[in-house]
């Protein structure tokens, strides 16, 4: 049986694949903005990608700007993310701060789930903010972003299944193809892991313009959710969202 996330109203790891829409506002005008905007497209998970937040290293301006985000938002799924600048990010974050500030996001209730970054610290260090956003019913995305490579089919594998392993209920990937060979290969990791390694759902994909199938074939080969844009791509090779909506339903329509 194929593994499921449910998030609020949302289930992952069924269906078609769910599409999940980044905004990246500067400042608390910006930000209420871009999630008004929100509404007129076609989207399972608003990202708050919190790294473009001028105020973000100021704890109680970003849970206060967090509450007036979930009240704007109702129903949808909230996902928050501080993308380190090491894996794309748009700016630097000590370590301690980076646990900090996740714990008590996850502690306000008032975001669905977060991004944690494999590779961020030691394991120990991501158990730790694993534990901490389960205690407040937080559901954690734990991924990883590759913006020069594609790493080996085996290695992709390898690191969803430490994902998995640090307590994700949702390991992501992200890489960089350098040939339509490495496009392949990210997609046979994602079908070898569903088949293999289904305790979780998961998400893949392939960045660019070479990866752009890869973000619509989700349904065929396993991967759970697609990354669509809506004023501006956070990054290379997302499509627009609600044309995005249209391909996959159009590709499950007919499958």
């Amino acid at each position: 049986m194929k593994s499921i996330v449910q998030v609020r109203n949302m289930k992952l790891g069924q269906g078609i694949p769910k599409i999940a829409v980044p905004f990246m506002g500067r400042n608390n005008e910006e930000i209420m903005k871009d999630v008004a905007y929100l509404k007129e497209i076609k989207l399972d998970v608003a990202e708050w990608r919190i790294d473009f937040y001028e105020d973000v290293y100021k704890i109680e301006k970003v849970k206060e700007i967090l509450a007036e985000v979930r009240k704007a938002l109702g129903d949808t799924t909230l996902l928050v993310t501080f993308r380190t600048s090491k894996e794309g990010g748009a700016k630097e974050i000590t370590l301690e701060y980076y646990v900090e500030l996740q714990k008590a996001i996850a502690a306000t209730g008032n975001a669905d789930m977060i991004d944690v970054e494999l590779f961020v610290g030691a394991e120990e260090t991501v158990k730790g903010i694993v534990k901490a956003a389960h205690e407040h019913d937080v559901k954690v995305i734990m991924s990883n972003h590759d913006f020069d490579k594609t790493p080996s089919k085996n290695e992709i594998i390898a690191r969803l299944c430490k994902m998995q392993e640090l307590g994700a209920d949702v390991p992501k990937i992200a890489v960089m193809p350098l040939s339509s060979t490495d496009v392949i290969e990210l997609l046979t990791a994602t079908n070898e892991m569903v088949r293999d390694h289904d305790r979780t759902p998961i998400i893949t994909m392939s960045m660019g313009p070479l990866g752009v199938i890869s973000r619509l074939a989700g349904e065929a080969f396993g991967s759970a959710l697609t990354f669509g844009s809506a004023k501006v791509a956070s990054a290379p090779g997302q499509l627009e969202a609600n044309e995005l909506c249209k391909i996959l339903s159009l590709i499950s329509a007919n499958k």
